[in-house]
């Protein structure tokens, strides 16, 4: 460690850690895993960062966070420290260069992200390389428990074991303690060496404040207008809903933008940095800003739209006021904005109908399988991520065993003609290389290639025929492009009965539709609360304060809870209910099902709606304003 505390100084420039990093640090460099809880803004990369440079192997930083990835880059880029990502924004002479850097060891830190590992091409490029430290930010996301449960996270311990990693750290600012003990036991890290710090941050001041939708937008400007200028983060659930309101706070002669994933990525970036550099830009965003993202100076976070739950808000008020200095969050509560997050949770959940049909097809195919999810999911109507979530099941109690991922297509346009490219070896691999190239069919411009005709032909594994492929590519004898991907899967056991697992799984489902909806309960019943809120927001995550923290709405409004208005009805009236019906009877293909005709009535697209168009349908989302469940009611009687 007092070799650690010299890194920390000469490059890190800091004189002393944060609570929590040595302890974290101290385990890893005793070859131990370890987990760090820590508050938003409160030092976590550090724990990885410095003990790459001490450690003598590559440290794996895994991250679905684009933004925080390219911050931290440009941070240890400036520091001289050897660090590359790979992503989705880049091309495939970049990719190719950053592999190349992995397999020379000129690397000290690789950022991917958990998709990563579907690649066939990184999962073989990869192997071989010493991993000393496999780090997996947003760890959270490995528990069902966690508020943003996503099913590649569950691979990643079997990938750090498949890839020999030395030691694993596991990061989060949202662990409960249910989660936390997820996130142990999932990466064997010892409970000793998971180190929570403390919640509270005394130059937050939370405010709740209940508005009627009508008067929000007038109550956010009064607070942009009358508060000092700082940086400011405007979160809102909707990407329509960031376009509009940065565009009336833009023409109230405020300095405010948009941000949202339905940007695309150049115009993203040029949001983001312009909001680095300006010290009273508003940023409306939805939740993909900010993730990662480290400007210390923020001083507002409003929430326009309610937040989906307890840990989302955390995460984005922790944005606020990293330097120290005070801050103020703000939510406007809103009830009518309860359907639309809703909706979201409803929305993912397919019908039995849907479950059914996909294990049927899944355990009639044999004992070899290779899956498209894009398929599965348009012809069983479930969205990707269920549909991925439901296989992911499947391999959990044992039905599956998936193997990897791999391109069903590869592509290629030459650069050099086959005679120069052949001309550059000799030999069997010459041969070999001859025998590939031609089960190559040309199209208009690229060539088309088969991998396991290639590799048939040439009577080799059809990992070296990617090998091989992705060498041409690198030496830019050929612009090469992979697509269609597919994951390969072998049966394990067949189930007793298919009903009884499709309704297990259906069961499942709904407990997640469930639990998603009682988390959004918490944010309502944290507004609601009769005592101190920041209190009651650290004792959610295992740290309640030892009394009233002073600078919350029910501390600084004489500790009375907040008055909220009952929840918006909606009627649905005998006409509006015949109309509904009605569209029934025109799609019975599509629509007799009560869940898919509900979704239908809210306003809710799935794969086969998608499909058939139904967007433009005069009774598509006719009950948008009326609560998912009543109309599920209805739909069911």
């Amino acid at each position: 460690m007092q070799t650690a505390r010299e890194v920390l100084r000469q490059q890190f420039g800091f004189h002393e850690f944060r609570p929590g990093q040595e302890a974290v640090i101290g385990h890893l460099l005793s070859g131990k895993s370890a987990a760090a809880v820590f508050p938003t803004g409160s030092g976590k990369s550090l724990c990885y960062q410095l003990p790459a440079l001490l450690l003598p192997g590559l440290t794996v930083v895994v991250s679905p966070l684009i933004a925080l990835m390219k911050d931290q880059l440009d941070r240890l880029r400036q520091l001289g420290i050897a660090a590359a990502r790979l992503d989705s924004t880049l091309d495939a002479q970049q990719i190719a260069d950053t592999m190349q850097a992995v397999r020379d060891g000129k690397l000290r830190m690789l950022y991917v992200a958990p998709e990563r590992f579907n690649n066939e091409r990184f999962r073989e490029a990869i192997k071989g390389v010493r991993i000393s430290l496999f780090a997996v930010d947003e760890a959270h996301c490995i528990s069902e428990w966690g508020h943003n449960f996503r099913p590649d996270y569950l691979k990643l311990a079997r990938v750090a074991k498949e890839y020999r990693a030395e030691r694993v750290l596991a990061l989060t600012a949202t662990a409960t303690p249910q989660v936390l003990l997820d996130v142990c036991r999932g990466f064997e890290i010892e409970r000793d060496c998971a180190v929570r710090t403390g919640f509270y941050r005394s130059n937050l001041t939370l405010l709740t404040t209940p508005v009627p939708r009508g008067i929000r937008d007038a109550a956010l400007f009064e607070r942009l207008r009358t508060h000092a200028l700082g940086p400011t983060i405007v979160y809102v659930t909707l990407q329509r809903t960031a376009e509009q309101v940065a565009e009336r706070l833009a023409g109230a002669g405020l300095d405010a933008r948009a941000y949202h994933a339905g940007m695309e990525d150049e115009d993203r970036a040029t949001v983001q940095d312009w909001f680095f550099s300006s010290d009273r830009g508003v940023v409306v965003a939805t939740i993909a800003f900010g993730m990662g993202i480290d400007k210390a100076n923020i001083r507002y976070v409003y929430h326009y739209n309610l937040p989906k739950s307890i840990e989302n808000y955390s995460q984005e008020i922790g944005r606020a006021g990293r330097d120290g200095a005070p801050s103020t969050c703000e939510m406007f509560v809103c009830m009518e904005d309860l359907n639309a997050l809703e909706n979201f949770v409803y929305g993912d959940t397919p019908a039995l109908a849907s479950v059914q049909s996909l294990v049927s097809d899944v355990f009639g195919q044999g004992e070899e399988l290779e899956l498209s999810l894009y398929d599965l999911s348009n012809q069983h109507d479930i969205r990707q991520l269920v549909t991925r979530t439901l296989l992911t099941y499947l391999e959990l109690d044992g039905y599956l065993r998936e193997g990897t991922p791999f391109y069903s297509q590869y592509r290629f346009k030459p650069v050099a003609s086959s005679t120069e490219i052949l001309a550059r070896f000799e030999g069997e691999r010459r041969e070999f290389l001859a025998k590939v190239l031609a089960q190559a069919q040309k199209a208009r411009t690229w060539f088309h290639i088969d991998l396991e005709q290639a590799s048939h032909a040439s009577g080799s594994p059809r990992d070296r025929v990617v090998r091989a492929m992705d060498y041409l590519g690198e030496q830019q004898l050929i612009e090469l492009q992979v697509e269609g991907v597919r994951q390969r899967y072998r049966r394990l056991r067949m189930p007793d009965d298919l009903e009884t697992l499709a309704a297990d799984l259906h069961r499942r489902t709904l407990e997640r539709e469930k639990r998603e909806l009682a988390r959004l309960s918490q944010v309502v019943d944290l507004v609601r609360y009769d005592g101190c809120q920041v209190s009651q927001l650290g004792a959610h995550f295992g740290d309640p304060l030892a009394k009233p923290c002073g600078h919350c709405s029910w501390c600084l409004n004489g500790r009375q809870p907040a008055q909220l208005p009952p929840r918006p009805g909606h009627e649905i009236t005998p006409a509006q209910w015949r109309d509904a019906l009605h569209a029934r009877t025109e799609k019975p293909d599509l629509l007799a099902e009560p869940r898919a005709l509900t979704r239908f009535l809210c306003g809710l697209m799935s794969p086969k709606l998608s499909r058939a168009r139904l967007r433009s349908h005069p009774q598509f989302g006719i009950f948008a304003d009326v609560p998912f469940a009543d109309v599920l009611r209805r739909a069911s009687g």
